[in-house]
C-alpha cells in the first residue's frame, strides 16, 4: 500500500523515516491534528520523555481508532520547544513507531499553544 523512497543522489534520512512516501490510488486518508503531551485527564506531563510518550501514544491511540497503525503513517511533523531535546525525540519515536519509517520533518519552535507544552505532533496516514 504504502512505497517508500529513499533515492541515491541525495543525503540518506538522518534517522528512522522516509525522504517520501507514495501511497496507492483509493486509500482512506486520516489527518490526525497536533497531539501534545497531555494526559486523559487533562494533566500536563512536565518531563520531556513523558510529554513525548503521551504525545506518540496520542497519535498511535487514533490510529488505532481508525483500524490503522504506525505502519500506515505517511507524513508525520513534529515540533520542539526545545534543540537539547531532538536526540530524545528520535529514541521516543523509534521505541513507539515499530520500525514504521514515514516522510518526517521535526521543526524548533519557539513556543507552542500552551508554554508548558514541549512537543506537538500530527501525522497523516493512509490505509486500504
Amino acid at each position: 500500500m504504502l512505497i517508500r523512497h529513499n533515492p541515491a543522489g541525495i543525503v540518506p534520512p538522518f534517522s528512522p523515516y522516509s525522504h517520501a512516501v507514495e501511497t496507492a490510488s483509493g486509500a482512506r486518508w486520516l489527518h490526525i491534528s497536533g497531539q501534545v503531551g497531555v494526559q486523559p485527564d487533562g494533566s500536563i506531563l512536565s518531563e520531556p520523555s513523558a510529554q513525548m510518550e503521551q504525545s506518540w501514544r496520542n497519535v498511535l491511540a487514533i490510529l488505532g481508532a481508525a483500524g490503522m497503525g504506525p505502519q500506515d503513517l505517511v507524513k508525520v511533523t513534529a515540533y520542539l520547544t526545545r534543540p537539547e531535546d531532538i536526540g530524545l525525540f528520535r529514541e521516543v519515536r523509534d521505541a513507539l513507531l515499530d520500525g514504521a519509517q514515514p516522510a518526517s520533518t521535526l521543526v524548533i519552535a519557539a513556543g507552542l499553544a500552551h508554554p508548558d507544552w514541549l512537543v506537538e505532533i500530527e501525522a497523516v496516514a493512509a490505509a486500504a
